[in-house]
């Protein structure tokens, strides 16, 4: 099994955290365990936590509780492991204002301990190794960040990756050539990036040299398939995780060539009919194969797939609850973004859209059955997706889609450690582990849905009851009015 140990060394640095300055030691008692190792549920468990470590988990009667730890009698309830958002933007706000205020405190009331950041500039690494200097010292609330990449486009991307008129330029860095591409992956390993994130216009040439100086660098590089690449291509080149299904359907086409050399340019109803009219089972088989014997992640990002199928209804779009938590300055932005979904959709691109999302669910459904790996991203920084909340909205998808609850739970724990070669480290709930731990009031075997359910948390070691998870979400709320 192929690891990304390397993802992971500027995070793994585990000092003691916050609940050094709070309590010494928290036992969870009587709670039912959902370790998210594949086992059953454990039912009337206790969990001892020192600092920041699992050192106990055992029956409740048979696990001795330290003197003077702190007890939370958890009858009736259920644990898991922190949840991680494996497709995020930290820094991808109109407003560039770091996501201290708002992101982090809502990722974190909704159970998300770790991220990984997906297009972060080798300027704002500065940033980035502050925060984790600042969580180590137990000082700074927020989700572990685990992995930071910064993209990399072509030409033809220039100016499609420019985020409205809030940056000055592109955001992404744009090679045209091999030689091109083989020194931005050399720059970025000097600055410190953990991987190089490939974006859709790169040219097929600069993205195999991509993956060759990857490689020779021993540096992980993930992101989307491009355009001019077939994504059984993307697999064997060793591309570590394929992020919101691109290529995926243009491979599976009996005019995969035409779609190649189409995508991005004409990216229309037409070009969707065209992909799906061509559809050819076959060829998706032996794209699930190699996927599945690459063990190549996908991370679907359902819940932006199925906000484009909702553009059919904007009420639903433009009326959701979480609105209250985004500054007026970034909803501005995604009007301004995504001012076509106003337009009121004709019936045949309805009903290209409303094939597109089914075809979309099968596929994952495919994939996943055959033994293809999942993680659970939601391209936070994006229109619509919403801290933290997303995330479980994501979860939901994958078991619509056909996943079971644990699977799809192990999407967003288990998988991600997994990923990053961390799994003796963190990603499930057993004795050593980091405790990064989310007590549910509910469930979440029997309905997904009961990891909405969140009662405490305990995250970089510190534990948060229901009325703390609250403030933060509070606060959040003030600061989007206040700006």
């Amino acid at each position: 099994m192929r690891v990304c140990a390397v993802l992971a060394l500027a995070w793994l640095s585990f000092a003691p955290l916050g609940l050094a300055q709070t309590v010494k030691q928290l036992a969870i008692t009587h709670v039912t365990v959902i370790d998210a190792t594949g086992a059953p549920p454990k039912a009337d468990m206790t969990v001892v936590v020192t600092r920041n470590r699992i050192t106990a988990l055992g029956k409740t009667g048979k696990v001795q509780i330290p003197r003077g730890a702190h007890v939370v009698q958890a009858k009736g309830r259920f644990l898991i492991p922190g949840l991680w958002d494996m497709h995020v933007h930290l820094f991808n706000q109109v407003s560039r204002r770091p996501p201290n205020a708002w992101y982090f405190p809502l990722l974190i009331a909704n159970g998300v301990t770790s991220i990984r950041e997906m297009w972060t500039r080798p300027e704002d690494m500065k940033q980035v190794r502050e925060w984790r200097r600042l969580q180590s010292e137990g000082t700074l609330t927020a989700p572990r960040i685990a992995a930071v990449g910064s993209l990399v486009d072509g030409p033809a991307g220039a100016e499609t990756t420019k985020i409205g008129d809030a940056l000055p330029g592109p955001t992404a860095n744009i090679v045209a050539t091999p030689d091109e591409a083989r020194r931005f992956v050399r720059e970025l390993k000097a600055a410190g990036i953990d991987f190089v994130k490939t974006y859709s216009s790169l040219p097929r040439q600069a993205y195999l040299a991509i993956a060759d100086e990857a490689k020779k660098q021993k540096m992980p590089f993930a992101g989307h398939v491009p355009f001019a690449t077939d994504a059984v291509e993307a697999s064997s080149a060793d591309q570590r995780s394929m992020e919101h299904l691109n290529q995926i359907l243009e491979s599976a086409s009996s005019r995969s060539q035409e779609l190649f050399q189409v995508a991005g340019r004409d990216w229309t109803s037409k070009h969707e009919k065209l992909m799906l009219d061509s559809f050819d089972d076959g060829k998706l088989r032996n794209l699930i194969a190699v996927l599945s014997k690459n063990q190549t992640w996908q991370v679907p990002t359902l819940v932006n797939a199925r906000l484009y199928a909702l553009q059919l209804d904007q009420r639903i779009i433009r009326n959701d609850s979480r609105l209250r938590y985004i500054p007026a300055d970034e909803i501005a932005n995604w009007n301004r973004l995504f001012a076509d979904r106003d337009r009121e959709p004709t019936a045949a691109e309805k009903t290209v859209r409303g094939r597109l999302w089914q075809k979309q669910c099968e596929v994952v459904r495919r994939m996943h059955d055959i033994g293809v790996p999942f993680m659970a991203g939601t391209d936070l920084g994006t229109a619509h997706i919403y801290a933290g909340f997303s995330l479980h909205d994501e979860l939901v998808l994958l078991v619509e889609a056909g996943f079971t609850p644990l699977r799809a739970l192990q999407t967003a724990t288990r998988g991600p450690a997994r990923f990053l070669g961390l799994l003796d480290t963190i990603g499930t709930v057993e004795e050593g582990k980091v405790a990064d731990l989310v007590l549910l009031d509910a469930d979440p075997l029997k309905d997904i849905h009961n990891t909405q359910n969140i009662q405490a948390l305990v995250v970089n070691g510190r534990y948060l009851e229901r009325a703390e998870l609250d403030k933060l979400l509070e606060g959040a709320e003030a600061f989007a009015r206040a700006h």
